[in-house]
């Protein structure tokens, strides 16, 4: 988020002075390298859609929007699609979400239970009611994505600062700048809080209490019966586990889990496997009750407790303080029209995609903005 930000901003004005403040340059526990790398057209607020068509169009040319020199990135973008099941208790709020994808233009169709049979037989037939099909959708490198805002930004002129930010500095109702736990100090009209899961600690510096959990989950690699030579699409089941296919017989699978715990440790748990995934797993694919455990990892996401949407603009109550936080996993796909949105705010453009929907002020409104009744992933 803070690299594309950067990077928008850059090439709306080019003389802006712009430092981005990393911790870790390795992004080893990043959640953006952690993640999946799915991009997805299917969800039932208009204004993400909208984000999502934003970034597949972008993506359309982003090796050659990104080239520094003669070096263009690769982000192995694979269209494989996405498989949203419904059982009967969220066909209908299945049915209405893609109504709305369809109204703004996105390929997006159903299938009946039959067909579903008819396309992937190792599916168990119960509780399966039908799905919902997008062809453009897919995964791909998050870390190429990554390196690619932050070389092109860096390239037009912003300064990679490696720093801890220790507390953002405000007074008098407006930001005044950042200082760093080394004790140097940068003054600015704005400060951008893009720091995900670790974000919540700095606002709260500022007694801004967000309604965010640094929540720990778990994605496993594993080997099954089950092969194909084409990929399969990234398949996600009433209960919102899914199932991603690396190759051949090898899948990801993941799910929010009860147990997934609010806080740093990043230690990987094979354990949460055998406990709470495969037999949900097996129930879906009955020829995954025979898999083998390859590995896996652990990630943060930054969970907005309140609505499950991104806190997405100025706070109200401190001019220049931007937030661009919680989006509850779904944070690495939506980047390239967010980093957009919020340079078009801080330059008093006109935004091409009015994202006020997501406006910090709805904490103190009280307003929620959610996904659906039946909110999966």
């Amino acid at each position: 988020m803070g690299c594309a930000i950067a990077y928008f901003l850059l090439k709306r004005d080019p003389v802006l002075r712009i430092a981005i403040i990393e911790k870790d340059p390795t992004y080893r526990l990043s959640s953006t390298v952690l993640s999946d790398g799915n991009m997805r057209i299917q969800f039932n607020i208009k204004e993400n859609i909208l984000i999502s068509q934003y970034g597949f169009k972008l993506l359309e040319h982003f090796s050659d929007e990104m080239a520094v020199g003669d070096k263009k990135p690769d982000v192995q973008f694979r269209h494989q699609g996405n498989f949203f099941l419904a059982d009967g208790a969220n066909r209908e709020a299945t049915l209405a979400g893609m109504r709305l994808q369809q109204s703004l233009g996105a390929e997006v169709e159903w299938l009946e239970a039959e067909v579903v049979q008819q396309r992937y037989p190792f599916i168990a037939p119960e509780p399966i009611a039908g799905g919902t099909f997008s062809p453009h959708d897919g995964t791909m490198d998050p870390y190429s994505v990554l390196l690619a805002y932050k070389d092109k930004s860096i390239d037009l002129g912003a300064e990679f600062i490696v720093g801890e930010v220790s507390a953002i500095n405000a007074g008098q109702g407006r930001v005044e700048g950042v200082t760093l736990a080394d004790g140097r100090t940068l003054s600015t009209r704005y400060v951008v809080n893009s720091a995900g899961a670790w974000g919540v600690e700095l606002a709260r510096g500022l007694g801004i209490e967000l309604p965010i959990a640094p929540t720990m989950r778990h994605v496993f690699h594993f080997e099954a019966p089950v092969t194909s030579d084409t990929p399969l699409p990234l398949i996600v089941f009433p209960s919102g586990l899914y199932i991603h296919h690396e190759n051949a017989n090898h899948f990801l699978v993941g799910k929010s889990l009860p147990v997934d715990e609010v806080g740093y440790d990043f230690t990987f748990k094979r354990q949460l496997f055998t406990d709470y995934l495969w037999e949900d797993l097996a129930h879906y694919i009955p020829e995954f009750e025979r898999v083998k455990l390859i590995d896996g990892w652990a990630g943060l996401y930054d969970v907005n407790t309140f609505d499950g949407n991104a806190l997405l603009g100025e706070w109200p109550e401190i001019k220049g303080l931007m937030l661009v936080i919680g989006f509850s996993g779904h944070g690495f796909q939506q980047c390239h029209a967010v980093g957009a949105y919020l340079a078009d705010v801080m330059l008093g453009r006109v935004p091409e995609l009015d994202l006020e929907i997501f406006s910090p002020a709805r904490l103190l409104t009280k307003q929620p903005v959610y996904e659906n009744a039946h909110k999966l992933v």
